[in-house]
């Protein structure tokens, strides 16, 4: 047992290259988990600037210096960050509140509904259990009030983090992308100088992270874009609202698009009821959906290595539920990390066999 043990050892951790790398991906971890919400800004800019990267090659391309592709990038995105913050947020939350502020209104004809069920199927459902439900919507409704006024007491709290983020977050973004070069140099004069698979793992993973974000950001802005203006000529309440959902929905593969789907269909139904309009509204959904999965996100993401679904839900399940938001936007690319790890990690197949077998 013990050379089995120690043949396996032997064949897989071996090299020091290796070892390295396991290092820096525990040590890597262990400060995101341990010291993620600190980092949050800094990683934000991060994900900013290598979005940005793209547009940084364009311009050297076109004959821009380094610096000058940097302002040029750097101003861009400014603008796009005040549009957003100053127009696309405001309406968001104008609706939002107008959604809170009918949510009652919508639990009640939810009941008025429920009550109907027992008359209509006396064999399936009984008063009992349509008591059980509105008393549960009942205490959902209370829950959501509650969390409403501890974030109204919160929103100072809240007004200070939004600015702290408004001020480094671009500051960040700029440095990042004005001396990357020099901050990757600094970094990996820490490395050995023979490292041939760090080497092999980074070019693949910054290629693919960089394609990926990229890819993801296209997406929402297409995705939500088109489904807010397909809602707003359909006439749909809260289009502002259910676009920006569904734009954030293709950061979960398969899953958000299921979960999205509720919303869409309650505001449906109880704006227009069960007529043509509802199902044209979902029909409109459905067809945004399919165009997303069969012809958009192929071409967006032609570049990027292919996992199996289930491998996909894995890792949105545990990244997830690790680290929130930023675990499920990064699920897919830490997947094809470990995947691009496990390819390039050495096996030592060439090893003797140990003496003593």
């Amino acid at each position: 047992m013990l050379n089995v043990v120690r043949r396996w050892i032997d064949r897989y951790f071996s090299d020091e290259e290796a070892l390295l790398l396991l290092v820096l991906i525990a040590s890597i971890l262990l400060v995101i988990v341990t010291l993620g919400q600190v980092l949050a800004p800094f990683l934000t800019a991060v994900v900013l600037a290598y979005l940005l990267q793209g547009g940084m090659n364009y311009c050297k391309r076109r004959g821009l210096g380094h610096l000058g592709s940097t302002v040029v990038v750097f101003l861009l995105f400014i603008g796009v960050f005040l549009a957003l913050l100053f127009v696309i947020l405001p309406a968001i939350w104008q609706q939002t509140t107008q959604f809170f502020y009918e949510l009652p209104k919508m639990a009640s004809k939810g009941q008025a509904l429920l009550m109907l069920l027992p008359e209509k199927y006396p064999d399936l459902v009984s008063d009992a259990q349509v008591q059980h439900w509105t008393q549960q919507i009942g205490d959902e409704l209370a829950r959501m009030g509650q969390l409403a006024v501890s974030f109204s007491i919160s929103g100072i709290t809240g007004v200070m983090a939004v600015l702290i983020y408004c001020v480094l977050v671009p500051i960040l973004v700029f440095f990042l992308l004005k001396d990357s070069d020099a901050i990757i140099r600094w970094c990996t004069s820490f490395l050995p100088q023979k490292r041939q698979l760090l080497n092999s793992v980074w070019a693949e993973m910054d290629e693919q992270i960089a394609n990926y974000i990229r890819g993801k950001v296209v997406e929402i802005v297409i995705v939500g874009g088109v489904t807010y203006i397909a809602f707003v000529i359909m006439g749909v309440n809260y289009a502002a609202l259910l676009a920006i959902g569904v734009g954030l929905s293709v950061l979960i593969p398969y899953i958000g698009a299921a979960v999205i789907t509720i919303p869409i269909a309650l505001v449906g139904y109880f704006q227009w009821g069960w007529g043509n309009d509802f199902i044209y509204l979902m029909v409109v959904y459905g067809i945004i959906q399919a165009l997303d999965g069969n012809v958009l996100v192929p071409l967006l993401f032609s570049e990027v290595v292919s996992l199996h679904p289930v491998a996909i839900i894995v890792a949105v399940l545990v990244f997830g539920g690790l680290w929130g938001f930023w675990g499920v936007f990064f699920a897919i690319p830490l997947a094809t990390l470990f995947k691009a790890v496990l390819s390039a990690w050495p096996s030592g197949e060439t090893l003797e066999p140990v003496e003593g077998e």
